[in-house]
């Protein structure tokens, strides 16, 4: 081939696979360990209630409780946010405090995946996750950075650009090959968290070939975590979701691609099973017997006709594919998504 022409991407379809059209996936589903059990897990959205729980009982037990009566559980983001930029100075002390602690042990996670051979010249780090699009999310994430810096870390972190909500799905057109968005107006994503299950319908609104402008046109919540399902309810459930949705943007006329794209937390077969990771989810996803692609095969909704083709990833890849348009400045860079674990990825850009 002479130089001057286009490199070619490949257009290869493989579930779990490294090399895609714009990064290569260096590492992802890392399940690093201390004393204490899996270090991502002092990382997580849990951890961050645990502390603020800690020190909550501690005001409580000398005076008022400025949350009230309301378990520390039950206290949403927008809650705690409106808290923070309240007058109760109680309030916004115990808030500060947990955010700062919290703050602290990201960076020491942080701080031991950059010790990880695949993880080594990291130059930024994207933090996504329900925690990440919230007031406390970010002030965590700016003081996580600087004690990393201070630690002598020369890294970048930022909170993911786009809602922690869509861009688990977003990120799903950067699973597939350019010939299957030819000519058509949007595709189906699947976003499999261990609370929640959220599909949707990615528009592409494409300019020569540019998918960052992409957007979610309307997707579907479930937090199965409520309903407790078995693992072939949440398949089918999946399905149904998805099947609803097609319906609905095939009536607004909109062009879907037969390509459905699929986040899951886990380590990913090149045959669509999960190899660990995804204790989080209903039942038992890690089987040997069990085949997310054979049963997505079997339940998945015609697409305009079609069977559609579809691409299984790790949940935590796919988040972070949403931000690749922006980590363009640099070579080697990762994902964390802060959920029910510590969902992490780790990319270098294809030039």
């Amino acid at each position: 081939m002479s130089k001057d022409k286009k490199t070619r991407f490949p257009a290869l379809i493989q579930h779990g696979w490294s090399v895609l059209p714009h990064v290569i996936v260096d590492a992802y589903n890392e399940e690093l360990k201390d004393e204490d059990g899996f270090l991502g897990d002092r990382a997580s959205k849990g951890a961050f209630r645990d502390t603020l729980d800690k020190w909550r009982k501690q005001v409580a037990a000398k005076g008022d409780d400025p949350f009230g009566d309301t378990p520390t559980y039950s206290l949403t983001k927008s809650q705690l946010d409106k808290y923070l930029k309240g007058d109760d100075p109680t309030a916004i002390g115990l808030i500060h405090t947990a955010v700062e602690e919290f703050a602290g042990e990201l960076a020491t996670v942080t701080a031991r995946f950059l010790k990880v051979d695949e993880w080594k010249d990291t130059e930024h780090i994207v933090v996504g996750g329900g925690l990440s699009g919230s007031h406390i999310g970010k002030l965590a994430i700016g003081r996580a950075l600087i004690l990393l810096q201070e630690k002598g870390f020369d890294i970048g972190m930022s909170p993911i650009s786009n809602h922690p909500d869509e861009a688990g799905l977003l990120g799903g057109l950067e699973l597939a090959p350019s010939w299957i968005l030819d000519g058509h107006d949007a595709i189906v994503a699947a976003d499999i968290g261990g609370t929640n299950l959220r599909v949707g319908v990615v528009e592409l609104k494409m300019k020569k070939g540019d998918i960052a402008k992409a957007g979610v046109w309307r997707s579907s919540l479930w937090r199965h975590k409520d309903d407790d399902p078995s693992r072939d309810e949440a398949v089918a459930r999946m399905s149904k979701m998805i099947e609803k949705l097609v319906a609905q943007a095939e009536a607004e006329k909109l062009r879907i691609a037969p390509f459905i794209a699929v986040g899951c937390p886990g380590l990913i077969t090149r045959d669509g099973t999960i190899e660990k990771g995804a204790q989080n989810l209903p039942g038992d996803w890690e089987e040997t017997d069990f085949s997310l692609s054979h049963e997505l095969v079997q339940t998945l909704p015609l697409i305009r006709g079609n069977e559609p083709l579809f691409v299984i990833h790790n949940d935590a890849v796919v988040q972070g594919l949403s931000e690749a348009a922006n980590m363009q400045d640099v070579e080697h860079w990762g994902v964390f998504t802060i959920g029910t674990g510590l969902g992490n990825a780790r990319f270098t850009n294809r030039r």
